[in-house]
């Protein structure tokens, strides 16, 4: 589920749509009626901040709406993903940012984070203030998001995350297909060499929902 999407347009049918609409296609999944305001409580079209679009929109996001629709998720089934929006301290209401969501509802947290210049400071700042709110980093993925092969720099970049101590679960090599083809877009990650770290984290997931509370 996606608390707010921004630059998104509401499907016709009253369905899912934007970013949550590709994941579901690419996994096959379509959720119910009951459940699709569960998934996307909040959908605005403006892309920038969930504050800021739903200023303009003259909405006043509901804190308790969000927290709600995780717990309908969480009862009907046993790993739900939480996507946030723009990065950790993005303001969603108020005071509010995704940081204080992710407190609010316990989650363990995946980072994605850019390869290349610049993250450095902006992963290490993350996960550092994950890490003193408490919260458990399942760890950082490096996702490229533009075409072209690894660089030194972004080997290097990895290389120093992990000697800061910062759990880099593997990358995420660029999928051109994704907007247009999902599925495809998943079938060649699924097949590529370098994404064999993704079963282990699902192996986890699996295991700690069959000996644990639903997270």
């Amino acid at each position: 589920m996606k608390p707010v999407q921004t630059g998104a347009v509401r499907a016709r049918n009253n369905g899912l749509c934007g970013d949550l609409a590709r994941v579901a296609r690419a996994a096959g999944w379509r959720p119910s009626e009951e459940e699709v305001p569960w998934c996307q409580p909040y959908v605005f079209a403006t892309p920038c901040s969930p504050q800021r679009a739903a200023a303009l929109e003259r909405t006043r996001i509901d804190w308790e709406r969000l927290r709600m629709a995780v717990e309908q998720l969480r009862r009907r089934y046993e790993v739900v993903l939480v996507e946030g929006a723009g990065g950790l301290r993005v303001p969603i209401v108020g005071r509010r940012t995704m940081l204080e969501l992710a407190q609010e509802l316990a989650a363990p947290v995946l980072v994605a984070a850019r390869p290349g210049l610049g993250t450095l400071n902006h992963t290490l700042l993350t996960v550092e203030r994950l890490w003193d709110c408490g919260l458990t980093v399942l760890g950082v993925v490096l996702v490229a998001s533009q075409p072209g092969r690894w660089t030194p720099l972004m080997s290097d970049n990895e290389a120093t995350l992990r000697r800061f101590g910062v759990p880099v679960l593997g990358r995420l090599p660029y999928a051109p297909s994704w907007p247009r083809s999902p599925r495809r877009a998943v079938r060649f990650w699924a097949s590529h060499p370098g994404t064999r770290w993704v079963q282990k984290v699902l192996h986890e997931l699996s295991h700690k929902s069959a000996g644990s509370p639903r997270q």
